[in-house]
């Protein structure tokens, strides 16, 4: 709320797609739009040959300032290959 100003899913989205290459981003904001609760799908050639947890590290480190203003975050990495193989 007031001291999440800039947190959205939009800002969170744009710099996921710039700090990480990200191909595909969805990002859900899951309280009801005050910005303190994000869900993220993140698609990236650089999460090739990385384990879950350090793609997650990846793209917490990425967000540091915007992870440490929120509540709750949830991402869900993948690798383009992942991706297109779980859109059928």
């Amino acid at each position: 709320m007031a001291d999440t100003p800039g947190v959205t899913a939009d800002s969170l989205k744009l710099k996921l797609i710039d700090q990480l290459q990200a191909q595909h981003v969805e990002i859900e904001d899951l309280s009801g739009g005050c910005g303190q609760a994000f869900q993220a799908v993140i698609v990236s050639p650089q999460f090739e040959k990385k384990t879950m947890l350090a793609r997650h590290r990846l793209v917490n480190s990425a967000l540091k300032a915007e992870i440490a203003a929120i509540h709750a975050w949830t991402p869900k990495c993948y690798t383009p290959e992942q991706w297109q193989a779980l859109q059928g």
